[in-house]
């Protein structure tokens, strides 16, 4: 025992040697550590931070849309996608398991809240499984979950279910002003894959419209977030954090307004409701600042779901040009005023016009014309003479070209939406000179319309166009740019415009005119009327329903509020002919008119009462007096017989009779056939009246032809046959009989219907 305890004290001293060398070892290598911080060339912070410190962004929304009055128009709002995690490391207690447990039971339930069948569900989650994903995502049908559906489906309380919240952009109020607005979306990649950014975040962008023009505006720029967490991400109470915030994108004011807009929507839905046309557009403005107040087409689509894009990808009253029609008239007429060139008291012969004797006569719209009119009557009528006369005889081409760039009509606007198109203005050869003068061969899009009527409603001066009316700091509510009204040119002067207006209104209240659908109870309208036909293959469409019908109109007349441009292609007018295309146009203008100088408290003039008197008894006065005195009343007078005293008349004593109604006088001498043509059936009726005639029509518009040679004298009983055509059948007859063996020349088709 004695011998053993040496052996037991120097093996205890080695082993106290050895443990005091290790410790010594271990104390040297903590205050190294702790002095350096390094450990084997690596610094620890380092290595602790990658594994406990966690970055996150902070996504910015993009700026929001909004009216002229602040209503809400497009706004970011919270999405999520569905997540399904698979990775059996997350769950630490059996008993709260953080990952799917069961797959056939979890794509059971979450089949009915996505749009995804079940099997489809559980083919992703067994695949994610068997090649060890720590998680899947489900696709479309999985991502821009509702809140209420995410809340749903978190009540079941799936293992492993979870969701990461996004944003996607709302529209609130649908279609409206689809092509205006524009949409943003999600940027895809060649694979249809979503591009993401290196914070992780989608890329979103702006694809048409406002959301376009002002994408760089309306993007925000993404935040961060640095902070220390535990071994499962979740943030330490007492751990540091840095935080960078998002810097959300601006605010963009527009110029239109939620309430006239939605007035504009309604009146084209009941119009593509009941007529069916291939296309609408439609604008409001205000002329004395160049706001847009509302603008809409059909089809339009739903900014949300894209439902309807298809149809049309352009906003068709910046990006297309087309023909305008007699609207263009207005701004030939402004320009003949200005130049001191119309005198609406002299008189020219309508019906037809050759501005040389190489080229094709153009006809007035109803063929024949009305014999010799004063040029005011040439207004009220539309004639399509008139006008060519005015910009080759009074006007001359040069001067009338000067107007044309003077009004607008060679370049675009300037209007802060995307692509915007010019007019084609065609003015090389005579012929194409006097159709631009009314409104064919010539291109020119709606916007431009718009803005060179602000000249004739403002008193000369011509405002470019607006839609934004001012942009916001969204985070300080500063303003950032707000824009002001612009005049672009001054093409005539203050009178010329009140007496364009002047004549403009006559159009609407004459009865001589053609706009008298678009009266409104209360207001004195001023504006004009067009109708143009439609290129098609190898010409012109043929067909009473196959042209662009249109109405340039602004109110009150005096002091415009409102101007409003509304065109309709190709309506479906069953049993109308082409001069019934202003029922659909007037079923958007008047109400869209009306209800918006109601909205914006605009008081109702004084209306002028129309020339309304009783027709006297005209027995047994003397024929020529009788015949004078109607006509100093302006009704347009119809002699029938040779003789000295008047023995009948129609409309009968006593019957209210409009300004220029057709008035029918028999004398006592023998009745003699008028030539009719050119009259409407309603004439006809009259005359077959009072002759006792057998009335028998064919076809509909006005006579074209009539049995009875004019100068027969008419007995009573006889049959009474006219042939009635529409302008457009007229003038398909007269192109075919000047065709040559070659079909028609570039030059005949020159030729269209105007109203």
């Amino acid at each position: 025992m004695n011998k053993k305890q040496p052996y037991m004290n120097v093996g205890a001293a080695i082993l106290f040697a050895i443990f005091g060398l290790l410790f010594f070892v271990l104390i040297c290598r903590y205050f190294t550590i702790q002095i350096s911080g390094e450990v084997s060339g690596q610094p620890l912070a380092a290595k602790a931070q990658q594994k406990y410190g966690q970055k996150g962004t902070l996504q910015a929304n993009r700026g929001i849309i909004l009216d002229r009055n602040g209503e809400l128009v497009a706004e970011d709002t919270a999405s999520y996608t569905l997540i399904a995690i698979l990775d059996k490391k997350m769950t630490t207690n059996p008993k709260k398991p953080k990952h799917v447990k069961d797959i056939s039971k979890t794509a059971q339930e979450l089949s009915k809240y996505i749009k995804m069948d079940e099997t489809e569900i559980n083919k992703i989650l067994t695949k994610g499984k068997e090649n060890k994903r720590f998680q899947v995502e489900f696709g479309k049908a999985g991502r821009d979950i509702s809140y209420d559906t995410k809340k749903k489906i978190e009540d079941l309380e799936l293992p492993g279910i979870t969701f990461s919240r996004d944003s996607k952009r709302f529209y609130p109020n649908g279609i409206f002003a689809s092509h205006l607005i524009g949409y943003a979306d999600r940027v895809k990649n060649k694979d249809e894959s979503y591009v993401i950014q290196k914070d992780g975040t989608y890329l979103t962008e702006g694809k048409m419209g406002i959301e376009k023009a002002f994408n760089d505006e309306l993007t925000g720029k993404n935040g961060k977030i640095n902070y220390e967490s535990d071994l499962w991400g979740y943030i330490l109470p007492d751990g540091k954090q840095k935080i960078s915030p998002a810097q959300d994108g601006d605010d963009i004011y527009l110029t239109i307004d939620q309430k006239i807009q939605a007035f504009l929507e309604d009146a084209m839905d009941n119009v593509v409701k009941e007529y069916k046309p291939k296309k609408i557009i439609a604008v409001v403005a205000d002329p004395k600042t160049g706001e847009i107040l509302a603008m809409g087409q059909r089809p339009s689509f739903h900014p949300k779901t894209k439902e309807g894009i298809e149809k049309s990808w352009h906003n068709e009253a910046i990006e297309t040009s087309f023909e305008p029609g007699s609207t263009m008239k207005i701004f030939t007429l402004a320009a003949a005023i200005q130049e001191n060139k119309f005198d609406p008291n002299e008189t020219y012969q309508s019906g037809s016009y050759r501005v040389t004797d190489k080229d094709k006569a153009i006809h007035d719209h109803n063929g024949s014309g009305w014999g010799t009119i004063t040029y005011l009557e040439g207004v009220q009528r539309s004639s399509n003479v008139a006008f060519a006369k005015i910009a080759k005889e009074k006007l001359g081409f040069e001067t009338f070209r000067e107007y044309l760039t003077k009004f607008g009509f060679d370049k675009p606007t300037g209007i802060e939406l995307p692509d915007e198109t010019s007019g084609k203005i065609q003015y090389t050869y005579p012929s194409e000179k006097i159709t631009t003068s009314y409104g064919q061969g010539t291109a020119i899009t709606p916007i431009q319309q718009i803005q060179a009527a602000t000249a004739i409603a403002n008193n000369g001066k011509m405002l470019k166009p607006h839609v934004v009316k001012k942009i916001v700091n969204h985070n300080t509510g500063e303003t950032v740019k707000e824009e002001s009204p612009e005049v672009v040119s001054t093409p005539i002067s203050a009178e010329t415009a009140k007496q364009v207006r002047d004549i403009l209104e006559t159009v609407v209240t004459s009865p001589k005119g053609t706009g008298g659908r678009y009266k409104i109870e209360g207001y004195s309208v001023a504006g004009k009327t067009g109708t143009a036909n439609i290129p098609g293959p190898g010409g012109y469409l043929s067909g009473v329903n196959n042209y662009m019908f249109s109405f340039l109109g602004m109110a009150p007349k005096d002091d415009p509020k409102l101007i409003v441009y509304v065109a309709v292609q190709q309506p479906e007018l069953e049993g109308l002919d082409a001069g019934q295309g202003a029922i659909p146009v007037s079923a958007i203008f008047n109400p869209v008119m009306k209800n918006s100088l109601h909205y914006l408290n605009i008081q109702p003039s004084m209306l002028e009462k129309a020339v309304v008197n009783k027709l006297a008894n005209l027995k047994g006065q003397a024929a020529d007096e009788a015949e004078k005195n109607l006509k100093e009343k302006g009704y347009e007078t119809v002699v029938l017989g040779s003789g000295t005293k008047v023995i009948g008349q129609l409309p009968k004593a006593g019957t209210t009779v409009l300004e220029g109604e057709k008035v029918i006088i028999q004398t006592d001498g023998e009745l003699t056939a008028p030539d009719m043509t050119g009259w409407s059936l309603r004439d006809v009726m009259k005359l077959a009246t009072m002759a006792e005639l057998k009335l028998n029509s064919k076809g509909k518009g006005y006579v074209s032809q009539q049995n009875i040679t004019p100068n027969t004298i008419l007995q009573r009983g006889d049959f009474l046959i006219v042939d009635l055509k529409t302008p457009e059948e007229k003038w398909d007859i007269e192109k075919k009989a000047a065709q040559d063996e070659n079909g028609k020349t570039k030059e005949e088709q020159v030729d269209k219907v105007q109203d």
